[in-house]
């Protein structure tokens, strides 16, 4: 009987290891709490809703996907050290969905070192588009296409007077960098140019400058809360400026943190409007919302949602043992692959993805309108 307790004991042992051996594990460093944490979260409902379809489906290849996500708290150092743990001790496939640009940028090292593949970054950098970088694959147009966008779109509006006001790091650099090429298009020169520590953002002195500059429009380039605590200052000093901001914050927990100020702001976007069943990305999502109780699809959810569809297509061609190297291989040869509406290429020489834009603004209702 004792022998008999022994062998079942380790049968169920065996059961038990195999079924953990039978989990693609894939890391998530993001900032859950602090000023991205509304965004970050609608991000990522947005990639479970259809990483739990397909759970649900058996996963893939007989795998389930089980995603092992991190709070960074926005901070560039904890996303790197986070990384550390999820390629070094969780031993994760690949990484997904990190939040940020100096954040992104500080698990670079780690991923050229250990061969690691970070699929769908929610930051639209230049720096982790050209020059390619090999590991990242990203599923999203760019800020500079977004911020040059909107430029063109102001001008085209009748408004000339254009200031900007952006965050002292990497990300607010490649907004600006792209600003300046709609002011070149446009022939316009920004009548206020101002940069905020992004740490300890202080709008105070800034505020009677952009009053004093008379803008009729403010693109923002910076996190929700910064652009939230930024729009009151220049409210409280005198200026009405049409405030304008970028996809990082394509969130309606950023509709909300707006509060009274939200009606009229202009937000870019890099995918399809979120009520738009013409796209069956779409359509698909709001289903998988529906069903789970989820509520209505937001700009954010969908970008989440589109990035898991790419991460599962790379792990579905990576075959029954999807390795960190068979992943990488995979991904780097999608070509034309249809998300829904949107196709989706990579190559060895360019790892962009999509490069959709568009532009929306914030109703009365609370909602992106397009």
């Amino acid at each position: 009987m004792k022998k008999l307790n022994f062998w079942c004991a380790a049968l169920l042992l065996a059961a038990v290891s195999h079924a953990s051996q039978a989990q693609i594990l894939i890391g998530q460093t993001a900032g859950f709490t602090g000023p991205v944490g509304a965004g970050v979260k609608e991000t990522t409902d947005g990639a479970k809703l259809y990483i739990d379809a397909i759970n649900a489906k058996g996963g893939v290849n007989g795998q389930k996907i089980e995603l092992i996500s991190l709070d960074d708290k926005f901070d560039p150092k904890l996303a790197g050290e986070n990384a550390r743990k999820l390629i070094e001790e969780q031993n994760v496939a690949a990484m997904f969905l990190t939040r940020g640009t100096p954040h992104t940028e500080a698990m670079l090292p780690l991923l050229d070192k250990y061969g690691v593949p970070l699929v769908g970054p929610s930051t639209g950098a230049m720096v982790l588009h050209q020059p390619v970088q090999k590991h990242i694959f990203n599923v999203r147009a760019t800020y500079q296409r977004e911020a040059a966008k909107a430029i063109t779109h102001l001008h085209s509006m009748g408004i000339t007077r254009i200031g900007i006001v952006y965050s002292d790091d990497s990300f607010g650099a490649d907004g600006v960098a792209g600003a300046q090429k709609g002011f070149a298009a446009a022939k316009l020169q920004p009548v206020v140019l101002e940069k905020f520590n992004r740490g300890k953002p202080d709008f105070g002195p800034i505020a009677p400058k952009v009053v004093q500059s008379n803008a009729q429009a403010i693109i923002m380039v910076a996190s929700g809360q910064a652009v939230v605590d930024g729009m009151k200052a220049f409210r409280a000093a005198g200026s009405a400026a049409q405030i304008v901001t970028l996809s990082n914050n394509a969130s309606s927990g950023f509709i909300k943190s707006l509060g009274d100020n939200a009606r009229g702001v202009i937000v870019t976007q890099v995918f399809p409007y979120e009520r738009s069943i013409a796209y069956a990305m779409v359509k698909e999502a709001q289903e998988l919302a529906k069903a789970k109780g989820a509520g209505d699809i937001s700009p954010a959810m969908l970008e989440g949602f589109a990035a898991a569809k790419v991460l599962v297509e790379g792990l579905k061609r990576a075959g029954a043992k999807p390795t960190r190297e068979k992943i990488q291989a995979a991904l780097e040869n999608i070509r034309r692959f249809d998300i829904g509406g949107l196709e989706v290429n990579y190559s060895l020489e360019d790892h962009t993805g999509l490069d959709f834009a568009d532009l929306s603004i914030i109703g009365t209702d609370g909602k992106f309108k397009r």
